[in-house]
Protein backbone atom coordinates (compact mmCIF):
# COMPACT_ATOMS: atom_id res chain seq x y z
CA UNK A 1 0.00 0.00 0.00
CA UNK A 2 2.93 2.50 1.05
CA UNK A 3 5.42 1.08 -1.39
CA UNK A 4 5.24 4.14 -4.01
CA UNK A 5 4.13 6.57 -1.17
CA UNK A 6 5.61 10.23 -1.13
CA UNK A 7 5.34 13.53 0.17
CA UNK A 8 3.62 14.59 -3.60
CA UNK A 9 0.88 11.96 -2.39
CA UNK A 10 -0.39 14.60 0.45
CA UNK A 11 -3.64 16.45 -0.83
CA UNK A 12 -3.63 18.09 2.66
CA UNK A 13 -2.64 19.25 6.82
CA UNK A 14 -5.05 19.79 9.22
CA UNK A 15 -5.15 19.73 12.99
CA UNK A 16 -7.86 17.63 14.44
CA UNK A 17 -10.36 19.35 16.92
CA UNK A 18 -10.65 17.66 20.67
CA UNK A 19 -13.74 15.93 19.80
CA UNK A 20 -12.91 14.56 16.69
CA UNK A 21 -9.62 13.12 18.95
CA UNK A 22 -12.19 11.81 21.47
CA UNK A 23 -14.16 9.84 18.72
CA UNK A 24 -10.71 8.71 17.28
CA UNK A 25 -9.79 7.36 20.73
CA UNK A 26 -13.06 5.49 21.26
CA UNK A 27 -13.14 4.07 17.77
CA UNK A 28 -9.62 2.14 18.15
CA UNK A 29 -10.57 1.49 22.07
CA UNK A 30 -13.61 -0.32 19.88
CA UNK A 31 -11.01 -1.38 17.28
CA UNK A 32 -8.50 -3.11 19.34
CA UNK A 33 -9.85 -3.38 22.96
CA UNK A 34 -6.48 -4.09 24.39
CA UNK A 35 -5.46 -0.49 23.84
CA UNK A 36 -8.23 0.86 26.28
CA UNK A 37 -5.83 1.00 29.26
CA UNK A 38 -3.07 3.11 26.89
CA UNK A 39 -5.03 5.79 25.00
CA UNK A 40 -4.13 8.58 27.04
CA UNK A 41 -0.94 7.41 27.01
CA UNK A 42 -1.16 6.77 23.20
CA UNK A 43 -3.28 9.81 22.41
CA UNK A 44 -2.82 12.21 25.21
CA UNK A 45 -5.32 14.73 26.39
CA UNK A 46 -2.86 18.00 25.17
CA UNK A 47 -1.54 16.30 22.16
CA UNK A 48 -1.66 17.89 18.75
CA UNK A 49 -3.27 15.75 16.31
CA UNK A 50 -2.88 16.15 12.85
CA UNK A 51 -5.23 14.45 10.01
CA UNK A 52 -3.13 14.27 6.31
CA UNK A 53 -5.43 13.64 3.49
CA UNK A 54 -3.45 11.35 0.59
CA UNK A 55 -4.47 10.03 -2.26
CA UNK A 56 -6.79 6.82 -2.75
CA UNK A 57 -8.22 8.05 -0.01
CA UNK A 58 -5.56 7.43 2.59
CA UNK A 59 -5.74 9.18 5.87
CA UNK A 60 -2.58 9.77 8.18
CA UNK A 61 -3.25 10.58 11.64
CA UNK A 62 0.20 12.26 13.37
CA UNK A 63 0.35 12.65 17.25
CA UNK A 64 3.05 14.98 18.00
CA UNK A 65 4.71 14.95 14.47
CA UNK A 66 4.65 10.49 14.09
CA UNK A 67 2.43 8.67 12.14
CA UNK A 68 0.31 6.36 14.31
CA UNK A 69 -2.45 5.30 12.47
CA UNK A 70 -3.84 5.67 9.39
CA UNK A 71 -7.30 4.80 8.18
CA UNK A 72 -8.59 3.56 4.32
CA UNK A 73 -12.30 4.53 3.77
CA UNK A 74 -13.24 3.94 7.89
CA UNK A 75 -11.15 1.25 9.31
CA UNK A 76 -8.50 2.33 11.31
CA UNK A 77 -4.94 0.67 10.80
CA UNK A 78 -1.81 0.66 13.46
CA UNK A 79 1.53 2.12 12.09
CA UNK A 80 4.19 -0.41 13.22
CA UNK A 81 5.34 2.78 15.26
CA UNK A 82 2.36 2.38 17.25
CA UNK A 83 2.73 -1.75 17.33
CA UNK A 84 6.24 -1.27 18.32
CA UNK A 85 4.95 0.68 21.54
CA UNK A 86 1.95 -2.11 22.48
CA UNK A 87 2.66 -5.11 20.50
CA UNK A 88 0.30 -6.93 22.84
CA UNK A 89 -2.60 -4.56 21.57
CA UNK A 90 -2.83 -6.53 18.46
CA UNK A 91 -3.63 -9.99 17.14
CA UNK A 92 -0.32 -11.34 16.40
CA UNK A 93 0.40 -14.13 13.42
CA UNK A 94 3.98 -15.29 13.29
CA UNK A 95 5.80 -16.49 10.06
CA UNK A 96 8.64 -18.55 9.59
CA UNK A 97 12.59 -17.27 8.98
CA UNK A 98 12.06 -18.10 4.82
CA UNK A 99 9.22 -15.69 4.37
CA UNK A 100 11.34 -12.84 6.62
CA UNK A 101 13.03 -11.16 3.16
CA UNK A 102 9.75 -11.42 1.20
CA UNK A 103 7.63 -9.44 3.86
CA UNK A 104 10.45 -7.17 3.93
CA UNK A 105 10.16 -6.75 0.20
CA UNK A 106 6.58 -6.19 0.66
CA UNK A 107 5.26 -9.41 -0.84
CA UNK A 108 1.97 -10.91 0.81
CA UNK A 109 2.37 -13.88 2.66
CA UNK A 110 1.41 -17.15 1.18
CA UNK A 111 -0.32 -19.54 3.20
CA UNK A 112 2.71 -21.96 3.61
CA UNK A 113 4.82 -19.80 5.39
CA UNK A 114 2.36 -19.39 7.99
CA UNK A 115 2.29 -23.20 8.54
CA UNK A 116 5.75 -24.44 7.78
CA UNK A 117 7.71 -25.38 11.56
CA UNK A 118 8.67 -21.56 13.14
CA UNK A 119 5.47 -19.99 12.06
CA UNK A 120 2.53 -19.73 14.56
CA UNK A 121 -0.99 -18.99 13.94
CA UNK A 122 -3.64 -18.71 17.01
CA UNK A 123 -5.56 -22.33 18.05
CA UNK A 124 -9.04 -22.49 16.99
CA UNK A 125 -10.94 -20.23 16.88
CA UNK A 126 -8.27 -18.35 15.41
CA UNK A 127 -9.24 -15.14 13.52
CA UNK A 128 -12.00 -14.49 10.67
CA UNK A 129 -11.02 -13.53 7.48
CA UNK A 130 -10.50 -9.96 6.88
CA UNK A 131 -8.78 -9.57 10.45
CA UNK A 132 -6.61 -6.97 10.45
CA UNK A 133 -3.36 -8.76 12.06
CA UNK A 134 0.29 -8.26 13.06
CA UNK A 135 3.06 -10.22 11.74
CA UNK A 136 6.06 -11.17 13.63
CA UNK A 137 8.82 -13.36 12.30
CA UNK A 138 10.56 -16.54 13.69
CA UNK A 139 13.46 -15.78 16.66
CA UNK A 140 12.81 -12.12 16.09
CA UNK A 141 11.15 -9.41 19.28
CA UNK A 142 9.39 -6.80 16.90
CA UNK A 143 6.61 -7.38 14.23
CA UNK A 144 7.85 -6.49 10.98
CA UNK A 145 4.24 -5.66 9.14
CA UNK A 146 0.68 -5.09 9.22
CA UNK A 147 -2.03 -7.45 6.62
CA UNK A 148 -5.37 -8.25 6.39
CA UNK A 149 -5.93 -11.77 6.47
CA UNK A 150 -7.15 -13.03 3.02
CA UNK A 151 -8.90 -16.56 4.73
CA UNK A 152 -9.25 -17.86 8.08
CA UNK A 153 -6.45 -19.47 10.25
CA UNK A 154 -8.56 -22.21 9.98
CA UNK A 155 -8.48 -21.83 6.46
CA UNK A 156 -5.06 -21.45 5.88
CA UNK A 157 -4.01 -24.59 8.10
CA UNK A 158 -6.78 -26.72 6.15
CA UNK A 159 -6.13 -25.45 2.29
CA UNK A 160 -2.71 -24.37 2.82
CA UNK A 161 -2.21 -22.61 -0.61
CA UNK A 162 -2.08 -19.43 -2.21
CA UNK A 163 -2.18 -16.75 -0.67
CA UNK A 164 -3.03 -15.85 3.60
CA UNK A 165 -2.19 -12.41 4.27
CA UNK A 166 -2.42 -9.03 1.95
CA UNK A 167 0.46 -6.40 3.49
CA UNK A 168 -0.55 -2.89 4.30
CA UNK A 169 2.58 -1.65 5.84
CA UNK A 170 6.15 -3.22 6.34
CA UNK A 171 9.34 -2.16 7.69
CA UNK A 172 11.21 -0.37 5.29
CA UNK A 173 8.06 0.88 3.01
CA UNK A 174 7.55 4.86 2.72
CA UNK A 175 5.22 5.46 5.61
CA UNK A 176 7.94 3.52 7.63
CA UNK A 177 10.18 6.76 6.69
CA UNK A 178 7.77 9.23 6.52
CA UNK A 179 8.41 11.99 7.94
CA UNK A 180 6.56 15.64 8.59
CA UNK A 181 8.81 18.59 7.96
Amino acid sequence: MFRKFSKEDVHSRSNVKSSVQRTLKSKLVRQFPKLEPVIDELVPKKSQVELIKCEDKIQLYCVDGQVLFFQKFDELIPSLKLVHKFPEAFPTIQVDRGAIKFVLSGANIMCPGLTSPGAALPEAPGFENDALVIVKAEKKDSPLAVGRLLMSTEDIKSVNKGHGVELLHHLGDNLWSFALE
